[in-house]
């Protein structure tokens, strides 16, 4: 589980997952004890989900806010407007059309 996701759940919704995963693991370890546990990484990564869930709990406690992540097909179409006014203020200072170049250049560069 992401924290992504887990920031998404209320209090009351947090609590009942800890208390769920928590009874998860104390069965989980007691097929361990008894030699019935398939993959011993299911203890590990349950401990940790405890511990991310434990913590945004935590945060809602004490306020904090986290900000989320901005998504990368924003910030590749920043990229390209940026990019696409390079071009134009460097076509409109020398006169010349070196955003025609260096297109021309990239394309050559990505084949």
């Amino acid at each position: 589980m992401k924290a992504i996701e887990i920031r998404e759940l209320s209090e009351s919704e947090l609590e009942a997952r800890i208390s769920e995963a928590k009874k998860t693991l104390f069965n989980l370890k007691f097929q361990k004890a008894s030699g019935q546990l398939d993959n011993p990484m299911k203890i590990k990564n349950l401990k940790r989900d405890i511990a991310k869930i434990e913590t945004v709990a935590r945060e809602l406690k004490l306020g904090i806010n986290i900000e989320k992540p901005i998504k990368k097909s924003v910030k590749i179409s920043e990229a390209k407007k940026t990019r696409a006014t390079k071009e134009t203020k460097e076509k409109s200072k020398n006169g010349t059309d070196k955003a025609k170049v260096l297109k021309k250049a990239a394309k050559k560069e990505n084949a």
